[in-house]
C-alpha cells in the first residue's frame, strides 16, 4: 500500500470539549451536500454577526479567533485538548472540517460518532496522550509557525525540532485515509464478488429474481 504524508501548519485551540455544534451551527445543516460548508467552520466564533446558508454579504471577522490569525488561517492540522468533536453526531461537521482545508486533527481523545463520521470522510484523528500534547502546545507557543509532518504509514509525528511520537490506527482506518475511500468505494472494491454472488442466486433462485406482472 502507497504511503501519504500530511504536512502543515498548526493550528492550536487549547482548550477541552469542542463540540459539533460550535464546529458547524445548527442553521447550516439544511445542506446535504458535502461541499460549501468551509466558509461556515466554528461560525459563531469566526464572525461577530450572525449567517446561515443564504448569507452573501461580507461579515466582520472576530480578529481575536484562531482561524482570523496569520499564520493559523492558513493551517491545516488542529491540535486540540480532550473530547473534540463531542456533541451532536451531526457529520456536517467533518464535512466543514475537511472544506476548510483541515487533513488531521490531533488531541488527546474524541467523541466517538465524530470519530468514526471523520474516518468515513477522509479525515485522519491521531490521539496521543497528555505529555506529548502539551509539549507540541508548549513549541507551538514560543514559535507560532509551526509545522508537523504526518507519516501515516508508518504513524509518526514529527515536530519542526526533529521529536517524533508515534500513535495508533486501525488497518482499515489507515486504509481509508491513505486511499482515499469511502464507504461506497470500499464496497465496490468486492463488485466482482458481489457480482458472482449475484449470478449464482440466479441459478439456485431464480424466482427471486423474476419480474412481477400483476
Amino acid at each position: 500500500m502507497k504511503n501519504k504524508i500530511i504536512e502543515g501548519q498548526v493550528i492550536p485551540f487549547d482548550q477541552s470539549n469542542i463540540d459539533t455544534d460550535a464546529i458547524i451551527p445548527k442553521q447550516y445543516l439544511k445542506s446535504i451536500k458535502k461541499s460549501g460548508f468551509g466558509p461556515f467552520l466554528f461560525d459563531s466564533l469566526r464572525y461577530t454577526d450572525p449567517g446561515d446558508l443564504s448569507t452573501t454579504k461580507k461579515r466582520n471577522i472576530n480578529s481575536n479567533f484562531v482561524l482570523n490569525i496569520e499564520p493559523y488561517s492558513s493551517g491545516n492540522i488542529i491540535l486540540a485538548n480532550d473530547n473534540f468533536g463531542c456533541g451532536s453526531s451531526r457529520e456536517h461537521a467533518v464535512w466543514a472540517l475537511k472544506d476548510y482545508g483541515i487533513e488531521a486533527i490531533i488531541s488527546t481523545s474524541f467523541a466517538d460518532i465524530f470519530y468514526r463520521n471523520s474516518f468515513k470522510n477522509g479525515l485522519l484523528l491521531i490521539s496521543v496522550n497528555k505529555d506529548e500534547l502539551e509539549n507540541i502546545f508548549s513549541e507551538i507557543s514560543e514559535s507560532p509557525k509551526y509545522n508537523l509532518t504526518i507519516n501515516i504509514q508508518n504513524q509518526t509525528i514529527t515536530t519542526p525540532s526533529g521529536q517524533a511520537y508515534s500513535f495508533t490506527i486501525s488497518d482499515s482506518d489507515k486504509e481509508r485515509i491513505i486511499l482515499e475511500y469511502d464507504d461506497i468505494e470500499l464496497s465496490l472494491r468486492h463488485k466482482d464478488k458481489v457480482k458472482n454472488y449475484e449470478d449464482n442466486m440466479k441459478l439456485l433462485k431464480p424466482w427471486i429474481f423474476e419480474k412481477n406482472n400483476d
